[in-house]
């Protein structure tokens, strides 16, 4: 990675001081292993998951997987809007919705199929295909395993109502084993 991508990239430094904060009690017991996911292509994005599928069976390890939702502006260049959800801030937050859902669902092919018609502005899209590719290896692997996934928060930076604003969209989620 040259130097002007590094400094663009915040995905860790925004998780380092809450990772820190949760495994305080384990302090020196655990190591962190970043993986930059970049532009990928869905079998890219499979291959990885077939290759983390076995770390992420593994209880003893706790993968963070870091996205924003849609950037929507001029400035991001992606001004979807479909009137029939109401003001654009109502129709981002059911663009991002539709997404979300389809994540929940743990479904690879059907998020990228997502992509490829809205062509969402989701920054860590590639880095969710790779997790929702390591959930289908794994399942594939042993059927018995149960895996719920669920957001459990969503905001937007701006409740966007003119076209000249802009706004980013952020959203929490929790995979669990039952």
């Amino acid at each position: 990675m040259d130097l002007n991508t590094d400094e663009d990239e915040h995905s860790i430094e925004m998780h380092l001081p809450y990772i820190a904060q949760v495994m305080a009690s384990r302090k020196g017991n655990f190591k962190i292993v970043p993986i930059l996911v970049g532009g990928l292509t869905p079998e890219k994005e499979q291959l990885f998951g077939q290759l983390l599928s076995h770390y992420l069976a593994d209880p003893e390890n706790l993968f963070v997987v870091s996205s924003d939702f849609c950037h929507w502006g001029k400035r991001f260049q992606y001004t979807y809007h479909e009137k029939s959800h109401g003001a654009i801030h109502q129709s981002t937050e059911a663009l991002d919705r539709m997404g979300m859902e389809i994540i929940e669902k743990l479904q690879h092919m059907e998020f990228t199929q997502y992509l490829k018609k809205y062509r969402n502005t989701i920054c860590g899209r590639h880095a969710i295909g790779v997790l929702l590719s390591t959930v289908q290896d794994w399942q594939k692997k042993d059927p018995s395993v149960k895996l719920s996934m669920r957001f459990v928060q969503y905001a937007q930076s701006n409740r966007v109502t003119r076209d000249s604003d802009s706004s980013v969209s952020y959203a929490s989620a929790s995979l669990v084993v039952r």
